[in-house]
């Protein structure tokens, strides 16, 4: 009877994944141990599944995206009121979004036992700009613009990257108040694709211009940069000359 039980979900195993840290950056690693207790009934565990989870907008709403997968393929019994602890590495790829504005990141742990309702963990984590990322956020700031959103959103027919359904975005307003873009700019959109050797930087600049220039969508400029080191004041070089050619 219990093991009938457990198969519809009660007294099943429990599964919870403690990471060495919660917070992480793109480009590195984080450990973790897989704690699994048993229930009220023996159970074969198949595989252990961590899968790096986010989630993007759509037009239909949001929808969750796979970022990277781990599986851990060893099978295990747990017997009733058992404890295994097993030791792994997650890596945290370059493609993992910055957990900025309405971004949420979390690695998500699942038991695959054969007849039963897999166990499932779920542990957020804040991911970090990379430092050629940060120079880059440093150096929008430093040209008089201020940070306002980011999010994830669909990128069906792979404009900046390949291999996944998303991208995520950057929107930074001008201020007003000061500086060379006065009067020509709203905002400007960025995109980031960082690898180990460098950072591609997509940039959308947002021109000020008349309901007709809006509408016709000739207000928007587009270009890139490729930036390869971490040094605020290049960036800012690099940066201003690339929205001053499309301002």
């Amino acid at each position: 009877m219990k093991k009938v039980l457990a198969s519809i979900g009660v007294g099943n195993a429990t599964v919870d994944t403690v990471l060495a840290s919660t917070t992480v950056e793109p480009g590195t690693s984080v450990d973790a141990e897989i704690h699994t207790e048993g229930g009220s009934a023996e159970q074969t565990v198949e595989s252990i599944e961590l899968e790096l989870e986010t989630r993007y907008a759509t037009e239909d709403g949001y929808e969750e995206a796979t970022v990277d997968r781990l599986r851990l393929s060893d099978g295990f019994t747990v017997e009733p009121g058992q404890r295994d602890v097993r030791s792994t590495t997650i890596e945290i790829p370059y493609a993992t979004p910055v957990t900025l504005g309405r971004v949420d990141v979390w690695v998500e742990t699942e038991l695959d036992i054969p007849m039963a309702v897999d166990p499932e963990d779920r542990d957020p984590l804040e991911v970090r700009p990379t430092p050629r990322m940060q120079a880059v956020f440093d150096a929008m700031e430093a040209l008089g613009f201020s940070f306002r959103s980011a999010e994830c959103e669909a990128d069906p027919y792979g404009r900046y990257a390949t291999g996944r359904p998303f991208v995520q975005e950057f929107e930074f307003e001008f201020d007003p108040s000061g500086g060379s873009f006065v009067g020509r700019l709203d905002e400007v959109e960025l995109v980031c694709h960082p690898s180990a050797e460098e950072l591609t930087v997509f940039v959308e600049v947002d021109r000020r211009g008349g309901l007709l220039s809006e509408l016709a969508d000739t207000d928007e400029r587009k270009t890139s940069l490729t930036v390869s080191d971490a040094d605020a004041a290049t960036v800012r070089r690099r940066l201003e000359d690339a929205i001053e050619r499309h301002a």
